[in-house]
C-alpha cells in the first residue's frame, strides 16, 4: 500500500484511539471540562507551533471570519456535544454516529455548494445510516466502557448533532482552505474559537459547565493523549495523505475509524465484538466508500 494511504489508515487508528482514551476522563471531569482543557492544551501546542515556524506571517484576513464560524460550529458545537454523547453511549457508538460526518458533509455540500450527489452518492449515504442503525441499536458488551447511561435516543441526537456540527465546520471552512490557507494556522484560529467560547461559559459558574471532579495527574495525562492524537498526530496524517493520495481513498480510509475502533476496544477490555457491530462498522464504512470512490 502507498505510504500516503498508509497514512490516512494510521489517521483513522489515531481517531478511534481517541475515543478510547477519552471516554475515562470525559466520565471523570464531565464533557465540558474535559473538552475545555483538552482545547486549551491543543490551542497553546498549535500556539508555539505556529509562533516557532513563522506560519503566523501567511494569515489572510478575508479568511480569518469564516474559519471562526467553522470553529464556532465544528469545535466549540460539534466537539463539545460530541463528549456529551461520549459520556451516554461509550465510544464504539458514539465512534459510529460520529462518523455520519462524511455522508452528511455529502448533503450539505449537495445542497448549498451545488455539488453532485449522484445515485451512488444517495446510496452511499442510505448505507452510512444503516450501518450506525445496526452499531447503535446492537447489543453492546458489558464492559463499563460500552455501557449506555441514560435514553438511547438522547445519545443518538447528540452523536448526531455533533457529526453535523463537523460537517458543517468543514464546509464553512473549505474556501479559507481551498484559496491556500495555511491548515496549521487555520486550525488554530478553529479551536481558540472553541476555547474562548468555553472559557466564556465556564465563567458563568453555571452547574453544567464547571467539571465534575478533580483534575488528577493521570485523567490529565489521558486528556494531553487524547489532544495530541487526534488534533496533532492524526490531523498531520491526514494532511500528508492528501498531498499524494487521491481525495476519494484518503476520505474513506481515513474514515474506517468505526472499523478501528472495535479490535482496540476488544484488546483493551477483552470483549469479542458482537456480530451487530462489526456489521454496522462495515456496512458504515461501505456507504463512505460510495461516497467518496466515484
Amino acid at each position: 500500500m502507498p505510504i500516503h494511504e498508509l497514512a490516512a489508515l494510521g489517521a483513522a487508528v489515531c481517531w478511534a484511539m481517541t475515543g478510547l482514551l477519552a471516554a475515562a476522563p470525559v466520565r471523570a471531569l464531565g464533557p465540558f471540562g474535559f473538552n475545555l482543557i483538552r482545547q486549551g492544551f491543543v490551542a497553546g501546542l498549535l500556539a508555539v507551533l505556529v509562533a516557532a515556524t513563522g506560519r503566523w506571517r501567511g494569515i489572510d484576513p478575508d479568511w480569518v471570519g469564516p474559519l471562526v464560524w467553522s470553529g464556532l460550529v465544528g469545535i466549540f458545537l460539534g466537539d463539545t456535544v460530541l463528549f456529551f454523547a461520549l459520556q451516554r453511549l461509550g465510544p464504539r457508538r458514539t465512534g459510529a454516529l460520529f462518523a455520519m460526518n462524511a455522508p452528511l458533509a455529502a448533503l450539505l455540500g449537495w445542497l448549498f455548494l451545488g455539488e453532485t450527489l449522484s445515485a451512488q452518492g444517495v446510496a452511499g449515504v442510505a448505507l452510512c445510516s444503516a450501518g450506525v442503525a445496526v452499531c447503535v441499536l446492537g447489543r453492546g458488551g458489558l464492559h463499563h466502557l460500552d455501557r449506555v447511561r441514560g435514553p438511547v435516543w438522547i445519545g443518538v441526537a447528540l452523536g448526531l448533532l455533533a457529526a453535523l456540527g463537523q460537517a458543517g465546520g468543514s464546509l464553512i471552512a473549505r474556501p479559507a482552505m481551498a484559496a491556500g490557507m495555511d491548515p496549521v494556522v487555520g486550525s488554530l484560529i478553529r479551536v481558540a474559537v472553541a476555547v474562548a467560547c468555553l472559557s466564556a461559559l465556564g465563567a458563568t459558574g453555571l452547574r453544567l459547565f464547571r467539571p465534575t471532579g478533580p483534575l488528577t495527574a493521570p485523567v490529565a495525562a489521558q486528556i494531553m493523549a487524547s489532544g495530541l492524537l487526534a488534533m496533532v498526530v492524526g490531523m498531520t496524517l491526514l494532511l500528508f495523505a492528501l498531498q499524494g493520495g487521491k481525495v476519494g481513498i484518503v476520505s474513506t480510509l481515513s474514515a474506517l475509524s468505526p472499523v478501528m475502533i472495535l479490535p482496540i476496544l476488544w484488546a483493551v477490555t477483552g470483549e469479542r465484538p458482537t456480530a451487530a457491530s462489526w456489521t454496522g462498522a462495515l456496512l458504515a464504512v461501505a456507504g463512505m466508500a460510495l461516497i467518496f470512490l466515484r
